[in-house]
């Protein structure tokens, strides 16, 4: 006890070497130092931000900033960080991308660009979507045909894992048949070998968007923009159960009754059962060929890629002026 009185550690020797000198143990020393005091600000803030987080839970450290001073403690971002950090809170966010890839599965090419979708069941594909809850996150997976844009299957989960992807394929080729190609984006779920056996299993081509290709995949895309903003944002679900029955009634809304301009104003059901009216074309605006090929967006008659886009540069550029730029042709047909 005596030698570690010896030892001062606000000294201009370091608190190593006086131990060396003294003889006594770095922990021995440590050990005997008195407790923090506790920092009765910070319990309180750590009481408000723990009430805060049961009724928010998706609340970061920014927006307790503003909680906290809007009750009357304004302090800054790396405080309520580190009390967060000590209780270990942490606001909810989807954890992992929706399209994240695994380093060891295969990836296969692109086929669809330019090519003519002209009948249902030629062309089917797939996504993951996020929904947010009041206490976390649901995933959503759907199959659509591309020529009717009909949702054949969908399933919701609380995980990232494959299995929910294999069963919506499994039910949507158990009830429709099985399309000539099938195309995802390379997310683990679609390039695992448990979801593509099935397709091969089947005798389906598969086809995976180019990253960084945003329109590749552009009508699953649409989907989820019209289950949000059409359905979800609408109805505030608060529990899976919940979210369960709403899709299922918007999904037989969508497929039955919504019209769709893209269709000529008829159902996604009409036009997959009938094979008239659908239709779609993802067009390589930026490929090197230069040369589209000569057929039309859907079968009701729209004028081809390659005939639109000469009608737009000959309009243009009779009503340019010197040195005005002509607006872009359109990449894709993806109206809702």
């Amino acid at each position: 006890m005596i030698r570690q009185g010896w030892i001062a550690p606000g000294d201009l020797v370091a608190v190593v070497q006086q131990c060396d000198l003294a003889g006594v143990s770095r922990a021995t020393f440590y050990a005997q130092k008195a407790p923090d005091l506790v920092d009765e600000l910070d319990l309180l803030l750590g009481r408000l931000i723990d009430e805060e987080y049961t009724r928010h839970p998706f609340y970061g450290t920014r927006r307790m900033v503003v909680y906290l001073k809007t009750v009357g403690h304004a302090v800054n971002r790396k405080r309520v960080q580190r009390l967060m950090r000590l209780t270990g809170l942490a606001g909810m966010a989807p954890g992992p991308d929706t399209s994240r890839p695994h380093p060891e599965h295969k990836v296969y090419p692109y086929l669809l660009r330019g090519v003519p979708v002209v009948r249902p069941n030629q062309v089917w594909s797939t996504d993951i979507t996020y929904i947010r809850l009041p206490r976390g996150f649901v995933y959503l997976v759907a199959i659509i045909d591309w020529y009717s844009r009909r949702v054949l299957s969908w399933r919701i989960s609380n995980s990232m894992e494959a299995v929910f992807c294999v069963d919506c394929l499994e039910d949507a080729l158990r009830i429709h048949g099985r399309p000539e190609i099938f195309n995802s984006d390379q997310g683990s779920q679609f390039t695992s070998v448990a979801f593509t056996r099935v397709l091969e299993r089947e005798g389906i081509v598969i086809s995976m968007d180019g990253r960084g290709r945003v329109f590749d995949n552009i009508f699953v895309e649409r989907l989820w923009r019209n289950v949000k903003y059409e359905d979800v944002y609408l109805k505030g679900y608060a529990t899976m159960g919940e979210l369960m029955v709403g899709l299922a009634e918007y999904f037989a809304f969508y497929n039955g009754e919504r019209p769709h301009q893209s269709l000529g104003d008829e159902t996604p059901d009409v036009v997959y059962r009938t094979g008239k009216g659908g239709g779609a074309m993802i067009v390589d605006k930026f490929g090197g060929a230069g040369e589209e090929p000569p057929v039309p967006l859907r079968s009701t008659g729209v004028s081809s890629p390659a005939t639109a886009r000469s009608k737009t540069t000959a309009t243009t550029q009779s009503t340019a002026k010197p040195g005005q730029r002509r607006p872009a042709a359109s990449a894709v047909e993806c109206t809702a």
